[in-house]
């Protein structure tokens, strides 16, 4: 399996705060990785270097076949049309219908065939098992629901990595192992996930590889 995500000897940093000392790590695809520590351990900013977010400055580290270290910013979005992200509060457009909200993204990331757009909108809709949604607003959907066009958002340009972070923090439990299951599908198909978590219930019932953040450090858990 070919990797994904490779950091060798990288400190992790917000301006000049250094959240995390050399880190090591390898994702390959098909994995799935919870990444897990207390509340400001460094898990968002891991997150948020990898894609692209914060510059690395010390170390290695290399996502999807970009090199952190020398991204340039108008590169960064050819780096994320690689990657699928997820956050908690699904940041989805109110103002436009579930379809719309999918679109404007691929306009973004440089689709332009309104046909194969089509398409594809109907592709990762049903994939999410929301193919009669489309035509809805957000407002109209539950919690669980709009995640999941989160995800279909994340899945539009076919990445290799899905960032989530802490996807499930605001759903019920049943919506929660609904969600956990979609994106543990996703990885069996080829991609590989890392999600960030709080939530140790999720992680005792469906078991995965474990990244902790303590004490300055990324450690197998």
């Amino acid at each position: 399996m070919e990797p994904i995500v490779t950091l060798e000897g990288a400190n992790i940093s917000i301006l000049h705060n250094q959240v995390l000392k050399d880190v090591n790590l390898t994702i390959r695809e098909g994995e799935f990785v919870y990444l897990i520590g207390k509340t400001g351990s460094g898990k968002s900013t891991l997150l948020k270097t990898l894609y692209g977010e914060l510059p690395l400055k010390e170390g290695k580290g290399t996502v999807a076949s970009f090199e952190l270290s020398s991204l340039k910013r108008k590169k960064i979005p050819f780096l994320r049309r690689k990657l699928g992200i997820v956050f908690q509060d699904f940041q989805l457009l109110s103002d436009r219908t579930v379809s719309d909200n999918l679109l404007f993204v691929m306009k973004a990331t440089g689709w332009k065939d309104k046909k194969e757009m089509k398409q594809r909108v109907e592709t990762v809709l049903d994939r999410v098992g929301l193919n009669t949604k489309g035509f809805k607003y957000p407002h109209e959907l539950s919690g669980g629901e709009q995640q999941r066009v989160a995800i279909a958002r994340a899945l539009i340009n076919d990445p290799s990595l899905i960032l989530a972070d802490e996807p499930t923090g605001n759903l019920d439990p049943e919506t929660s192992d609904n969600i956990i299951n979609l994106l543990r599908e996703i990885s069996e198909n080829g991609r590989a996930v890392l999600m960030a978590t709080h939530d140790y219930k999720i992680m005792e019932k469906f078991t995965a590889r474990t990244l902790k953040c303590e004490d300055g450090q990324l450690l197998e858990s």
